[in-house]
């Protein structure tokens, strides 16, 4: 007969049963809507309810045995034979991490939206030197133009965006770190906050040096946790870096790591839930999984397309196409409709979706399309919006059923 610790457990598991794979615990429940942002996403009922079970300490082998059981979800999802990183912090603080441990003196940054001029902005508060090639928001990076730019100076880093979350743009991360890795001594710095969970990162087989995302993304988590993966090249980096600090020595990480351990406390509820959305991402396979999100940028895009006969002129779909993220798509406005009320009249009907991001906030709206979402789903989101858009401006929110 189990004890005490026994029982609670198997209570625990009992409440945490959940074989569906729609996502839930927002709709209708607590009068936010549902979640169709660029992140946070919606958070599968069953990934919500493992932060319920039992504490344990970070250090001895239950923690071990739960950084063995998420290891190798992360690494597949990741493109990588080498251990994930798993810090308690937003993507933004990895962002930080990988300047603090990858970057010397100076460094070149890629911009084409508001995340990767953050990278850039982030690079300069750490103190170092940055040029920026930046093309129009929407658009993407050419590799021969980074190479160009590689051959005029030195740097120690470059520093990208995989998945633009404010343009909805997919740059082409394989060629971009093909171009940099030419230049030896020079690091590929990725975020791939967006991409991670419903893109095809492959961090090893690109040559990536430093990649990171968030939680709150396409992996469908809570917000809280930030995931890395260093190469050997950018630990040697980070060995000798002077300005890498406490928090996020990733060398400080991967010596954990060795011992199955975090180097700082880590948000055991929060690992819990990390360890339950793995295992469903594994279920469903992660071929399937991006087939699924690029299934519904597709229906996104064609929407768009075909929207001109019924609601006018004018929509259209920010990132070129070929070139369109998988899991966001940034729509261009009407003339006369702005995002803040587009956004505004969609969370009258029951969806929240993201308003534009930057100098792209009034005329735009974001669809974050990632995580556990279906077409199914999205279509309903594409049939509110619809509704929105051929109401004459400020006359959209009259409500509607979700």
């Amino acid at each position: 007969m189990p004890g005490p610790a026994g029982r609670r457990r198997a209570a625990e598991d009992e409440t945490m049963t959940d074989n569906s794979t729609a996502c839930g615990g927002l709709d209708g429940e607590n009068g936010f809507g549902r979640f169709f942002l660029p992140g946070p996403t919606e958070v599968r009922p069953a990934v919500l309810a493992a932060q319920k079970r039992a504490l344990i300490g970070h250090r001895g082998e239950p923690i071990n045995a739960l950084m063995r059981e998420i290891q190798p979800g992360l690494r597949a999802v990741f493109g990588t034979a080498r251990p994930v990183l798993v810090s308690t912090s937003s993507a933004t603080g990895l962002m930080e991490a990988a300047v603090r441990n990858g970057a010397r003196e100076r460094v070149l940054s890629l911009v084409n939206g508001a995340f990767s001029e953050r990278f850039a902005r982030i690079a300069r508060a750490c103190g170092v030197e940055v040029d920026v090639v930046e093309t129009p928001w929407g658009g993407v990076h050419d590799p021969d133009a980074v190479r160009a730019r590689l051959r005029a100076g030195r740097y120690d880093a470059v520093t990208m965006v995989h998945s633009e979350t404010s343009t909805g743009a997919l740059n082409p991360i394989a060629d971009l770190a093909a171009a940099v890795r030419e230049f030896p001594g020079t690091l590929v710095l990725v975020d791939a906050v967006t991409s991670a969970g419903g893109a095809p990162v492959q961090a090893d087989d690109r040559g990536l040096d430093f990649v990171l995302a968030g939680s709150q993304k396409a992996m469908a988590l809570p917000p809280g946790l930030a995931f890395g993966v260093a190469s050997e090249r950018m630990l040697e980096r980070s060995a000798n870096a002077a300005r890498k600090g406490v928090y996020f020595d990733l060398v400080a990480f991967y010596n954990s790591l060795a011992k199955e351990q975090t180097p700082n406390t880590p948000a055991v509820t929060l690992m819990y839930s990390l360890a339950e959305q793995v295992r469903h991402i594994s279920a469903e396979g992660l071929e399937g999984r991006w087939a699924r999100h690029a299934a519904m940028a597709r229906r996104c895009a064609d929407w768009a397309d075909a929207s001109g006969e019924r609601i006018g002129a004018g929509l259209s779909v920010l990132a070129p196409d070929g070139f369109r993220s998988p899991t966001v798509t940034c729509l261009l406005l009407p003339p006369g409709r702005t995002g803040p009320e587009v956004a505004h009249a969609m969370k009258e009907r029951g969806f929240v979706i993201g308003a534009g991001y930057g100098r792209l906030k009034p005329r735009s709206v974001r669809i974050g399309h990632m995580g556990d979402h279906t077409v199914e789903e999205l279509d309903r989101v594409l049939g509110a919006l619809e509704e929105v858009l051929r109401a004459p401006p400020g006359q959209g929110l009259a409500g509607g059923s979700r």
